[in-house]
């Protein structure tokens, strides 16, 4: 195995990016039932920049390795694993650890990347692809004809949440910054500043019944808004609460606060519902579930990005060891789609 060297980047508590390390060690060999993934791509994804400030709300304790998803090619399989899988390429939801060269995972969580698509497309929809599809077809079950609103319609998850909403038939209403307009407009999205315009009363105007579900990751005041432009029998789906990322004081308490709201929001009788999406739901609890819920709808966002039914930009491609960089880029919010990272 010395002839595959082995890289790992560590977060090692609250620092800037330039204070992540690079570090080498021995290449992991896989335990029973599980795999060694030769990492090609790997990304920045928005909890990493939680993560660094301590604001994840089920972060490890630092040190550790951060890395939310990965894909690479299987480099050795444990005892009870199928040996047929040495070489083939595979995707993995980790939370953490997948910035790294090579990357230990049971092999259950591994699901199989189609031939034709690359390691760097296939990452571009790991995270982001999951949690736009399960948001839409499992927590809002939207149907043709609907209007949704998408906060953040130009981010990682946004861009793909539209891309899959328009392929169902469905009408969308996108809250970016100007730059990202014209893209949006060219996939058929109605775009809404959100730095300049009224936002709500901009929906209003654009839907005057109110629309069938919200998609919002901006959290605090954002999800009130939110619950105020749905129609009769919408979805509000929050998923996270990016406008809380610098604060000081509890990680847990953005949560816990809009956890609270859905639920008193449940009790009201007018038929709307108000869910927090958590891309773990049921990890622990219902592991097979969860496995198999996981695999289906990652190879259906395989399956779109194969037919060219969604497209994930990749805005940058940096290697491990300029990790830093690569998270910096990534906060700066001058980037449009998935900086990416590679061995």
């Amino acid at each position: 195995m010395s002839n595959h060297p082995f890289v790992e980047v560590v977060l090692p508590g609250i620092v800037d990016p330039e204070g992540l390390q690079v570090r080498g060690a021995a290449v992991p060999e896989p335990g029973p039932g599980q795999i060694v993934i030769a990492m090609e791509a790997t990304g920045v994804s928005f909890a990493e920049q939680q993560m660094r400030r301590g604001r994840y709300y089920d972060q490890p304790p630092f040190p550790f390795v951060p890395g939310y998803d990965l894909v690479g090619r299987v480099l050795s399989t444990g005892q009870g694993v199928d040996p047929a899988l040495a070489g083939r390429r595979v995707a993995a939801l980790v939370k953490v650890g997948g910035w790294a060269s090579h990357v230990v995972v049971e092999a259950q969580d591994a699901v199989e990347v189609p031939d034709g698509l690359s390691a760097t497309e296939a990452e571009t929809v790991v995270v982001n692809g999951i949690t736009a599809w399960q948001m839409l077809h499992g927590t809002a079950r939207v149907r043709a004809g609907q209007t949704v609103l998408v906060h953040g319609a130009g981010g990682g998850v946004g861009l793909i949440l539209v891309q899959l909403a328009r392929t169902a038939g469905v009408k969308v209403i996108g809250t970016a910054s100007a730059r990202h307009h014209d893209a949006l407009r060219d996939l058929g999205v109605t775009p809404v500043d959100y730095r300049t315009a009224n936002v709500p009363a901009r929906v209003r105007e654009l839907a005057p019944g109110g629309v069938d579900a919200v998609f919002d990751h901006v959290g605090g005041r954002s999800v009130i808004d939110s619950w105020h432009v749905l129609a009769p029998g919408g979805t509000l789906v929050s998923y996270g609460s990016a406008s809380t990322r610098d604060d000081s004081g509890s990680k847990q308490w953005p949560v816990l606060k809009i956890l609270a709201r859905t639920w008193l929001w449940n009790t009201l009788p007018n038929g709307r519902r108000a869910h927090f999406y958590n891309i773990w739901a049921g990890q622990k609890l219902h592991k097979d579930r969860f496995r198999a819920r996981l695999h289906a709808d990652l190879t259906e966002v395989f399956s779109a990005l194969g037919r060219g039914d969604i497209t994930a930009p990749i805005a940058a491609q940096l290697p491990l060891a300029r990790a830093a960089e690569a998270l910096r880029l990534a906060e700066s919010g001058t980037v449009t789609g998935k900086v990416v990272l590679t061995p």
